[in-house]
C-alpha cells in the first residue's frame, strides 16, 4: 500500500514541525542495510529491527519516520536520526 501524496501536504515532523517528504531510494537502501546489521536506533533508544518498506524524512534530511502498510508512524520516539548513516561510513 502506498502513501497518499496528498497526505504529505498536511503532515509534519512531530519533533521539529518541519515538512516531510519521501525518503530517496538510495537512502532507504542504505538505512535498511544498517538496520539488518542492528546498527540503527530510533530516538527512543531502541534498536530498529524491522526493515523499512518506506519512510518519510524531514526536508532538512535529519530525521526519518517509518511508514508501515502505507501509514506513517509519526511518533517522536520512532524517529530515526539520519546522522547515523554518515556515522557508519566514517
Amino acid at each position: 500500500m502506498s502513501l497518499d501524496d496528498r497526505l504529505l501536504d498536511i503532515i509534519c515532523c512531530p519533533v521539529t514541525h518541519s515538512p516531510l517528504a519521501r525518503i530517496g531510494a538510495d537512502e532507504l537502501e542504505r538505512l535498511n542495510a544498517l538496520i539488518a546489521e542492528a546498527k540503527i536506533s530510533n530516538r527512543g533508544d531502541e534498536v530498529v529491527t524491522d526493515a523499512l518498506e518506506d519512510a518519510l524524512v524531514t526536508r532538512d534530511g535529519k530525521l526519518a519516520y517509518p511508514v508501515r502498510d502505507g501509514i506513517p508512524i509519526l511518533l517522536g520516539e520512532q524517529g530515526i536520526s539520519m546522522a547515523q548513516l554518515d556515522a557508519q561510513h566514517s
